[in-house]
């Protein structure tokens, strides 16, 4: 089965084939996820909104204000998620998912077969953070991304960690749009056909991954409260909240594009041969693109390892 078989949710049909011009879909999409990095501001994303809607939603100075107790702790960990939703980690997951939204007779029918999928998503999402939220209420400081130090021009040690991690997941986005349009094997394939929905599911630890080395400021708070707390279970509870903070806009999203459009994006995904394969492909070029460009070249470029053109602003 091919992504664009686990996109839609149903076998293969002969019409979703790759489109003709495989090789200028790849490049353009490439191209895309380039700009885009060197378009994207961090300033903007994690200061201007993800501090102001932190700053509304909990009623004080998130960065300023200490967390006490636990269940500050658990909201924190809710409301930095949403708040955390445009960082530069998440709008991977934005355009990694657009092929979910399905059609259906009633809006019931169009609300169970987008909710399924992304259930799915959101096991994936949940077992990955929760397990690492464990690992690093256990090991604190001695993970890389809690530490302060710093090597060569500057480089923080925990944006090492954050570019390795990013780096793998973007290549594999990337490997993932190239298997949709059928010019590398799709690792998947055998997955899938043993357990329909396994895909969803491994696509939601990748989106899980993200925590393993994010820099977002608020969540470095919410990891360093954590690691004090030496306690697994609450580590990975306040993980596992961080991520479902991190979707739920994306869920609402998909959930009101399938109802409002009573199905209407679903039909025009299918309408035309490989459109699903296309619009599928696309998604996972441009977001791995982005993901390896920022995370592994502009990163290293801030600290003078390299050079990649940004937008100053």
């Amino acid at each position: 089965m091919t992504l664009a078989e686990s996109a839609r949710g149903g076998p293969l049909a002969p019409a979703d084939e790759p489109p003709a011009h495989r090789a200028r879909l790849v490049v353009l999409s490439v191209l895309a996820g380039a700009a885009l990095a060197a378009l994207w501001s961090f300033h903007f994303v994690d200061s201007v909104i993800g501090d102001n809607v932190a700053n509304t939603l909990l009623g004080h100075d998130a960065k300023g204000t200490a967390i006490t107790g636990v269940v500050a702790g658990a909201v924190f960990a809710f409301v930095s998620g949403l708040a955390g939703t445009f960082t530069a980690c998440n709008v991977a997951a934005f355009g990694a998912v657009v092929p979910l939204v399905r059609e259906g007779a009633s809006w019931r029918d169009r609300l169970g077969a987008t909710l399924r999928p992304l259930g799915r998503l959101a096991i994936g999402m949940v077992v990955v953070s929760g397990l690492y939220g464990a690992v690093g209420a256990l090991l604190g400081e001695r993970l890389p991304q809690l530490s302060t130090a710093t090597v060569g021009n500057g480089l923080p040690v925990r944006l090492i960690q954050a570019s390795v991690v990013f780096g793998v997941i973007g290549l594999v986005f990337v490997w993932l749009g190239l298997a949709a349009l059928r010019l590398v094997p799709d690792p998947l394939a055998g997955l899938e056909r043993r357990f329909p929905g396994a895909r969803l599911v491994v696509l939601g630890a990748l989106v899980g991954g993200f925590l393993i080395g994010r820099p977002f400021p608020l969540f470095h708070k919410l990891f360093t409260y954590a690691a004090q707390t030496h306690n697994p279970l609450y580590g990975a509870a306040v993980f596992v909240l961080q991520s479902l903070g991190n979707i739920v806009v994306m869920a609402v999203l998909f959930t009101l594009l399938t109802l409002a459009g009573r199905g209407r994006f679903a039909r025009w995904l299918v309408a035309e041969p490989s459109r699903l394969v296309t619009v599928t492909a696309a998604a996972f070029l441009v977001a791995g693109a982005f993901t390896v460009i920022y995370w592994d070249v502009r990163l290293p470029a801030m600290f003078g390892y390299g050079w990649y053109p940004t937008v100053p602003w």
